[in-house]
């Protein structure tokens, strides 16, 4: 669906010193606001409640620590797409060893399979915890509502609608301040962390930084800043027109970081408020939807297994499309498919084929025994694992001139990006080491 008739926001994208209006930032956000907004998925949520519960107020520093560098490596991600005119997949393709993107993709594509069937499994359990019956009947429905969404309706118009839904997640914000937080002890370990380097706290940190530094969110945000440059007429990639970069890379930055610290704010209220319900009552492991939905009883009562069921499937609607979408993006541009949620099915066919085979792939995950809260847990694991081979080449891609011309990231940027990429290695070769 073309966008011609639609301003363009970087003809708003505010100065670095002045900034836009509230009703200009509104329309200045986009990528990078979704791709936060996706971050606070099922799998996210699972793993914030089952850090609050282990280990209480002690991994609070997990999201402070990580808020800079998801910024980092999200922008990084978002320049690649806006500098060159396609995603990260279109530009392994053209510059890297055809092994190399082959790889790349499979691991995209099998860690997105895990992490859709996690959500949908996540919210076919939460369905049945408000609903009853038998599971399969709702694993069933949200796969196909996903499909259809995807395929018959525009994305950016039904998200527009479905982020109202993920909204009830403020509830654990409210909840802060309805139950007995130890606030100087929260606020401690923002800073100051406190864990023992053993297997259970480095998996919940690998789950973390993988639940936050996800790499499907990498693809998707470079794809949809490629399409944006197809689908808005005035734009061009900025290594063809290096004068739109300024406005550009304001844009990318400020609808980024304020993309990423809605995802970190949700993320750190969702740990504390399980820290202050759960973990202060001897709850430490998570099993059930009936057990997570339990850190919003101060505030919801009776309802608090509805409201958490509405936030599990509201961000969940949201999140199996950038997911299904960021493998289609990838494996299109690898194979060089007209790719893009813009077209109409019968302008990428294959393109569609591919975000239904993988929701597909993904629910049948979901008809084994495997249980669905732990199965977000894991699906956070894994994300962390893959995220480090996919961070490490897109920093050196993000790097070459050849590639980026005078838009080649660098200085603090590029350190960030890096700090990120070894933060994430260490964590999880430390977890990998002390589970043999």
């Amino acid at each position: 669906m073309s966008q011609e008739t639609t301003q363009d926001p970087e003809q708003i994208a505010p100065s670095p010193v002045v900034g836009p209006s509230k009703p200009r930032l509104l329309m200045v956000l986009g990528p990078g606001l979704i791709t936060g907004a996706s971050d606070d998925d099922p799998s996210g949520i699972a793993t914030y409640s089952q850090a609050g519960a282990q280990f209480g107020y002690g991994m609070n520093w997990t999201l402070m620590f990580t808020y800079p560098l998801m910024c980092a490596v999200q922008i990084i991600s978002g320049r690649v797409g806006r500098t060159t005119g396609q995603g990260l997949a279109g530009n392994l393709r053209r510059y890297y060893p055809n092994w190399l993107l082959q790889s790349i993709v499979l691991l995209l594509l099998l860690a997105n399979i895990i992490n859709i069937g996690a959500d949908l499994g996540a919210m076919a359990d939460a369905s049945r915890l408000v609903l009853g019956g038998p599971i399969t009947p709702y694993i069933l429905a949200f796969a196909g509502i996903s499909i259809a969404l995807q395929i018959f309706l525009q994305y950016t118009r039904y998200v527009a609608v479905l982020k109202w839904l993920a909204l009830v997640l403020l509830a654990y914000v409210v909840t802060l301040f309805l139950v007995e937080v130890s606030w100087s002890e929260a606020l401690t370990r923002l800073v100051i962390p406190s864990f023992a380097l053993d297997r259970d706290s480095l998996m919940v940190i690998v789950a973390v930084f993988g639940t936050t530094i996800s790499p499907y969110l990498f693809f998707w945000q470079s794809s949809q800043e490629a399409e944006d440059v197809r689908e808005f007429p005035r734009r061009e990639a900025l290594v063809k027109a290096p004068d739109q970069g300024p406005a550009a890379l304001a844009r990318i930055e400020l609808d980024t970081v304020i993309g990423m610290a809605l995802s970190n704010v949700i993320g750190l209220a969702i740990m504390n408020t399980t820290a202050a319900t759960l973990h202060t009552h001897g709850v430490t492991d998570i099993a059930t939807s009936a057990q997570a939905a339990e850190a919003l009883r101060p505030i919801a009562g009776s309802l608090a297994e509805t409201i958490f069921a509405l936030g599990i499937i509201g961000t969940g609607i949201m999140a199996v499309p950038v997911l299904a979408g960021s493998a289609a993006y990838a494996i299109g541009e690898a194979r060089k498919w007209p790719v893009g949620l813009a077209r109409q099915p019968m302008e990428a066919k294959a393109f569609y084929a591919t975000v239904v085979v993988a929701t597909l792939l993904g629910m049948t995950l979901d008809f084994t025994p495997i249980n669905p809260i732990k199965a977000l847990y894991w699906s956070a694991v894994i994300n962390g694992i893959v995220a480090v081979p996919v961070m490490a080449i897109m920093m050196l891609l993000s790097a070459r001139a050849d590639v980026m011309g005078a838009f080649a990231v660098g200085g603090w940027l590029k350190g960030l990006g890096w700090v990120a990429t070894a933060a994430m290695a260490l964590a999880a070769v430390a977890m990998l080491f002390t589970s043999l």
